[in-house]
């Protein structure tokens, strides 16, 4: 039965965290829209989000974090460009596109030969910090079928997936309405807009400017 928690509710979110270490889905709220979150290291799991969203796996998944040293395990120390992107937009809807940490080795999808990198991002939400903190990085996608609009409610969650069994719970954490996160590529000193979000975007190599 797919079980409702309160994002506010530290027990509850302690019983989502319990959920993603046995390897289900949970979906949980961002400071962009809901995502579909699964603990990337547990055998089974990832594998679960494409077939409950229907997305193909040629599409990699991204992974959320939720804090420094969740960077350092995914994605190693990063290049001096990221590493500026990330200290302006951090925590916030920035998913950085770079190469893997050794010793990450999670299948997140994606053609082979991107499987050398990792797209990750530090949400500015406390229910997806309280959650990495628990259960460590997060690969997440957003809580729709693939292709459909994201979900913004954790009912809108719930009437497209209440009759899957493979969704365990729903972090109910009211509205979820912001802009995807702006996607950039970071390969040694360049930047490269991969897709345009929260994050205003100038041009193909140059950094983003700060919101105003």
């Amino acid at each position: 039965m797919l079980v409702r928690l309160d994002a506010d509710d530290p027990l509850e979110l302690e019983q989502a965290a319990s959920f993603l270490a046995s390897g289900m889905v949970v979906a949980i709220p961002t400071d962009t829209v809901y995502g579909l979150a699964v603990d990337p290291m547990q055998p089974g799991a990832v594998q679960g989000i494409f077939g409950l969203k229907r997305r193909p796996r040629e599409v990699a998944l991204p992974v959320l974090v939720g804090g420094w040293s969740q960077v350092e395990a995914v994605a190693g120390t990063l290049e001096p460009v990221a590493q500026d992107l990330a200290d302006r937009f951090w925590p916030g809807p920035l998913t950085l596109v770079v190469p893997r940490a050794h010793g990450f080795d999670a299948d997140l999808g994606g053609p082979m030969e991107a499987r050398e990198t990792v797209g990750v991002r530090w949400p500015d939400h406390p229910a997806v910090r309280a959650l990495c903190s628990a259960v460590g990085p997060l690969a997440v996608t957003s809580a729709n079928r693939h292709g459909k609009p994201a979900a913004t409610l954790a009912q809108e969650v719930i009437s497209v997936f209440s009759t899957d069994g493979r969704l365990a719970a729903v972090v109910d954490g009211g509205v979820c309405d912001g802009l995807p996160s702006t996607v950039v590529e970071c390969r040694g000193e360049e930047a490269r807009c991969l897709r345009r979000g929260g994050i205003p975007w100038n041009g193909p190599t140059r950094a983003p400017e700060a919101p105003g």
